[in-house]
């Protein structure tokens, strides 16, 4: 009963991502950000009307979502999956995929989940290499996508 009042951490989760060009069940990564969205709104003066402004909506917005991992070697199905888009001329569809991000409790089990679908790679960096640092070589993997869903 007593670990009902637990608040959750943030460092215990998990991401998979599956789409036509990748499939990556429950990939490590060290960091997510980017889950977000939000409604953008235009102002409106009422004429004559002095105390106040009317907000109104005008649609959702989405941040970029990023995740963050150790650089991967070797045949990589994200990495492919960024690499044919990045390099690509554009000139034919996107492939697209769909993200979940799970924070988990003690159990592994979720506690919250979220799906952000339509996913694409818009940008890719790999963090800087320094001889005077004894730190892993990371990536950042930076994803568009359209909508984002709390699904428990």
């Amino acid at each position: 009963m007593a670990d009902d009042f637990l608040l959750p951490v943030a460092f215990h989760f998990a991401v998979s991502l599956d789409g036509a060009e990748v499939k990556a069940p429950d990939a490590a990564f060290r960091e997510v950000s980017g889950l977000e969205t939000e409604i953008e709104t235009e102002e409106l003066r009422e004429g004559g009307e002095n105390t106040f402004v009317h907000r109104l909506p005008k649609g959702r917005r989405q941040g970029n979502l990023s995740l963050v991992r150790g650089l991967a070697v070797g045949d990589d199905p994200l990495v492919r999956w960024c690499t044919s888009v990045l390099e690509s001329t554009l000139a034919t569809e996107i492939p697209t995929a769909t993200v979940l991000v799970k924070l988990l409790d003690a159990d592994h089990q979720p506690i919250a989940a979220w799906s952000a679908q339509n996913c694409w790679p818009v940008k890719w960096q790999v963090g800087s290499f320094d001889a005077m640092k004894n730190e892993i070589a990371v990536e950042t993997i930076e994803l568009s996508y359209t909508t984002i869903k709390r699904v428990n």
